[in-house]
């Protein structure tokens, strides 16, 4: 009787044993991929997806990009920029929308048309059925004006005033759902 009990007591170690190898080696690889992911997330990237229309016809609804978020530790944004950003009006909001003014700098727009310091500025990436207007105003230190692409349906700085960079996600960089956007971002 002793052998047998002898012998359940080592095969319930060796069990153990086991399962304790199997959860150390789970562990190993498992925790430092969660870390992995954690750390390009919060730190260096990450996914996010345009809803609505007001970025067509450069972005479009359902369409899936990667926002990268290190740039901006070096440079501030810069014109043309599509950045993605946390909606002044509800902080759980992301808005997707492109850098118009810099800080500094007098924005007003007459018939339609945006002009920065006085000058016009050359805006390819509309498609021409742009109107109103509005300002001037001028974009104070550490903010940034920002307007959708199809500014008749954006809800952007028209409405809601300047941006602070520092409620700035990241830059939208690369498409890559659906395929046939697949790329990047300009």
């Amino acid at each position: 009787m002793e052998g047998l009990e002898n012998l359940s007591q080592k095969e319930g170690l060796s069990r153990r044993r086991k399962a304790l190898r199997w959860l150390r080696e789970v562990l190993e690889t498992i925790l430092p991929a969660v870390l992995i992911a954690l750390l390009i997330n919060l730190f260096l990237a990450q996914a996010t997806q345009v809803h609505g229309q007001s970025m067509e016809p450069t972005l479009h609804s359902d369409q899936r990009l990667v926002v990268e978020k290190v740039s901006y530790h070096f440079h501030g944004p810069r014109r043309g920029d599509i950045v993605v950003l946390k909606s002044p009006q509800q902080s759980s909001e992301l808005l997707i929308k492109r850098v118009i003014g810099l800080p500094g700098e007098t924005i007003e727009i007459g018939q339609g048309q945006v002009y920065i310091n006085g000058q016009e500025l050359d805006e390819p990436y509309l498609d021409r059925s742009k109107g109103g207007n509005w300002g001037p105003i001028i974009v104070p230190p550490l903010h940034v004006f920002v307007l959708g692409d199809n500014r008749s349906f954006s809800n952007d700085s028209r409405a809601f005033g300047m941006v602070p960079i520092e409620s700035i996600v990241g830059r939208a960089w690369v498409s890559y759902w659906p395929l046939d956007e697949v790329g990047a971002v300009r």
